[in-house]
């Protein structure tokens, strides 16, 4: 039976009640976004939590979960209860394409869905948390653009074989690469995901690449100093 929580340095994510539990890929999206100039942040996709607590510990800004599983969002509004940063984190428990706000995010963060034109996954609840179905990515960019601010940024980690459809859909609502991170799993192996991020403004992309395991079970130098602030062991 799979752990119904996680537990990181500072704070505890519950995730029994969620179709998406804790992960690399959340844990990633949550220590490699630029929090920089970033005094009001939108995490899309909250689901238990995870990427909000992450923020809250890397900055002092405030943080809007946004939620739409019930199931998901009361046990994200939970793990932020008992968190050192509840009095930052807020959860909603709602649609993101029908979220309105007078408010302009300089930072908007998402893991979003992945199975695009594939076979759905057979849990239901799982189904709506990774299935493009959903939201998919066209009008989660859309949606983000309307909520940005001027100067603000939006990060995605997205699969790898997604960057050019994802690009051209910015390209096409004027939202410009400005970070891209290849992730692979090992060294030998091709990318799998990729950490992006785009702005309004046009400006040279900054390219790299993070390898997760050197081999098995022994995580690379990167990747170490990338979430070394939060997970307990390596």
């Amino acid at each position: 039976m799979a752990n119904p929580f996680f537990q990181f340095k500072q704070f505890c994510v519950n995730h029994n009640r969620c179709a998406m539990k804790v992960g690399t890929d959340g844990v990633l999206i949550g220590a490699w976004s630029e929090i920089r100039n970033a005094k009001s942040i939108l995490d899309v996709g909250a689901g238990s939590g995870l990427v909000s607590l992450m923020l809250a510990q890397r900055s002092d800004d405030h943080i809007t979960g946004i939620e739409l599983d019930d199931s998901a969002a009361n046990q994200a509004i939970e793990n932020v209860s008992a968190s050192p940063w509840s009095h930052r984190i807020s959860i909603i428990c709602g649609d993101f394409l029908h979220y309105h706000t007078d408010l302009r995010f300089d930072l908007i963060v998402s893991n979003p869905p992945f199975f695009e034109q594939s076979l759905l996954p057979p849990d239901a609840k799982r189904t709506s948390a990774r299935h493009t179905e959903t939201l998919s990515y066209e009008t989660l960019l859309q949606k983000s653009v309307e909520l940005l601010a001027l100067s603000g940024r939006i990060s995605l980690i997205v699969p790898a074989d997604k960057e050019f459809y994802i690009t051209n859909l910015a390209k096409k609502i004027d939202l410009h690469p400005t970070r891209i991170c290849y992730v692979l799993p090992t060294p030998d192996t091709l990318p799998k995901r990729l950490l992006i991020e785009f702005s309004l403004e046009e400006r040279p992309v900054q390219t790299s690449q993070l390898i997760i395991e050197t081999s098995r079970h022994h995580y690379s130098e990167e990747y170490i100093a990338l979430t070394k602030h939060f997970y307990l062991k390596m």
